[in-house]
């Protein structure tokens, strides 16, 4: 989430060439914002994409500030926060479906997640292409995972975070609702692709642990032996199209970037090892990075 300052910097140092990576930016819910994007539409060049808004609904499984269904196992009677109220989380996605803009929305907890699916469907109001997105989807009840499939709802999720929580998420969920927590390959399921990120600066910003904590679900000292919760890994495959092809079409940039294909903008970058097939590969170096073909 990015106020309008930050936004127009990034596009001026872009265009200068003082920049050189490429960013899709969030905008956050200001007032500024929001009268900017209305006037002007969304911002799409080949380096810099704005057409969605970051809205934040509830805290972290950490600090207890996520919104669950019942009381923390931890701490009685207490079930988080909202960040933002759901009455206006409801008036800012009205405002999002005008402008044909994505609602990206940080959900926790399965009461955050639950809420944040109904009001999505009450506006997307079945299959569709507007890309809306949960970003986290961390705690999900698993019978309300059918409202992703149900409205075309993208589940956006850092893998990383499941190997950082480990140590105490079941103090915080109790074991009888970690069914649903972390559930990657159950959110893949629901529409055959998953995006994945890094989660940075909260986590590690390299992509090389989200592949590690997503195929093999261990944190970079190779921990738990077996992995933490298994059965929800990904393969290698499904992770590097996750960071890759799956990422940009959350994006709504699948037609520039995301795979080598003619027509499209050449972004790559060149390993020195076989990551699908090496199962210790967090001492990869990366050798070279192309941006649109032409080497940084």
């Amino acid at each position: 989430g990015l106020d309008l300052d930050a936004i127009l910097l990034i596009d001026s140092l872009q265009k200068t060439g003082d920049l050189k990576i490429r960013v899709y930016a969030m905008a956050n819910p200001s007032k500024e914002n929001f009268e900017y994007f209305q006037k002007n539409g969304a911002i799409e060049t080949d380096l810099l994409q704005v057409s969605s808004f970051k809205i934040y609904a509830d805290g972290s499984l950490g600090s207890r500030g996520a919104k669950l269904k019942a009381p923390y196992c931890d701490k009685e009677g207490y079930t988080g926060v909202w960040v933002t109220n759901p009455t206006e989380i409801d008036s800012l996605c009205n405002l999002l479906d005008k402008m044909n803009f994505q609602a990206n929305t940080h959900c926790i907890g399965d009461s955050a997640n639950r809420r944040i699916l109904e009001i999505y469907g009450k506006h997307l109001k079945g299959k569709n292409d507007k890309r809306w997105r949960i970003e986290h989807a961390q705690v999900v009840t698993p019978a309300d995972r059918e409202l992703f499939a149900k409205y075309s709802i993208i589940p956006s999720v850092q893998p990383t975070h499941a190997t950082s929580d480990m140590p105490w998420a079941e103090q915080r969920l109790c074991n009888t609702r970690m069914d649903g927590a972390y559930a990657y390959k159950s959110l893949l399921k629901l529409h055959g692709w998953l995006p994945l990120g890094t989660d940075f600066p909260v986590e590690d910003i390299s992509p090389l642990q989200t592949f590690y904590a997503a195929v093999y679900r261990q944190n970079k000292d190779s921990k738990p032996l077996g992995g933490f919760m298994p059965e929800e890994s990904l393969s290698a495959n499904e992770a590097i199209l996750g960071m890759t092809l799956w990422a940009a079409k959350a994006n709504r940039m699948e037609t520039k970037i995301g795979s080598l294909e003619p027509g499209k903008l050449a972004d790559f970058i060149v390993l020195d090892t076989d990551i699908v097939n090496e199962k210790y590969m967090l001492k990869t170096k990366v050798v070279g990075t192309y941006l649109s073909g032409g080497r940084n």
